[in-house]
């Protein structure tokens, strides 16, 4: 299947789950007792983008249909999208307009000064490809989330772990919402070339093995760089509360650092932390490489 017709079935994927998702009220509609559909009916949605039925029916079926950004715009205005899934609506459909898939593509690289930037860092802080794949980290991710050297480097994966890594979900306080994070992460990443065989392989073989990730996946939620707060549960320390933020390397798509700091009150657990892991490592290297 050709590049262009998996993005057309994107396309049309995540339009049908926003009409779904928009109620008639939302939009000053009158919801009608008879109403039989999730959401805006097709012709709703149509009407409110001064498009056809059959215009926006073909949209959402991927039916070889290469809208401009004029009727995205529209479609996305009807629709009420934010700002990341109006982007992401665009993404997609100019990845569809490409007359062909990229002839080559390229791995995600840790640049030199990001390598330094988690050797000198005091705060835990990891590096992730567009496809979520762990790069690089630091001593301090390590204590905090695990050593991702305990897995084969093709499953150090931030999916793979949050879905089929007991450790890891029982680590995080508020794993779902974590869990839509990321995955709203990856689906933006690769909305540019969804035809990409690692993303391919992380959603075939997560939709097999976690009726979970099927389960999220199937929102269709979008998300661009993040701020977050989560609580990590730590086997030896107890709760750490921490935020994070996430800091593209450069590209679009590309590799992403994410840093965690402690939130107020529980600085001296994450520096306990420290010097309890400290203690342990026999080896401690600054920053480890995939």
């Amino acid at each position: 299947m050709s590049n262009r017709s998996t993005a057309e079935r994107e396309l049309g994927t995540f339009l049908r789950s926003r009409r779904e998702r928009t109620l008639p009220e939302d939009l000053g509609l009158e919801p009608g007792p008879r109403r039989k559909v999730e959401g805006l009916r097709r012709e709703e949605v149509a009407a409110l983008a001064g498009l056809s039925t059959d215009y926006y029916q073909r949209l959402e079926q991927g039916r070889n249909v290469r809208p401009s950004d004029a009727v995205l715009d529209s479609i996305a205005e009807a629709l009420d999208l934010d700002e990341a899934e109006h982007r992401h609506l665009l993404t997609l459909a100019r990845t569809a307009r490409r007359p062909a898939p990229p002839a080559r593509r390229t791995k995600d690289q840790v640049p030199q000064n990001a390598r330094r930037m988690l050797m000198a860092m005091g705060l835990p802080a990891f590096v992730m490809s567009r496809h979520l794949d762990v790069l690089a980290w630091n001593d301090l991710a390590e204590d905090l989330l695990g050593d991702p050297r305990r897995l084969p480097p093709r499953q150090r994966n931030v999916l793979f772990e949050l879905f089929r890594d007991d450790d890891s979900r029982l680590r995080c306080k508020g794993w779902e919402a974590m869990a839509l994070d990321y995955i709203g992460m990856f689906r933006t990443a690769i909305a540019h070339d969804p035809e990409d065989p690692r993303a391919i392989a992380i959603v075939g073989e997560l939709s097999i093995q976690s009726a979970d990730f099927r389960r999220l996946w199937s929102r269709n939620d979008v998300r661009e760089n993040l701020h977050g707060a989560k609580t990590i549960r730590h086997p030896r320390i107890g709760e750490i509360d921490v935020e994070w933020d996430a800091y593209p390397l450069g590209g679009t798509p590309g590799p992403t650092m994410i840093a965690f700091v402690p939130q107020p009150g529980h600085e001296d657990r994450l520096s306990l932390l420290t010097a309890v892991a400290a203690e342990e490592r026999t080896v401690s290297p600054a920053a480890t490489e995939a």
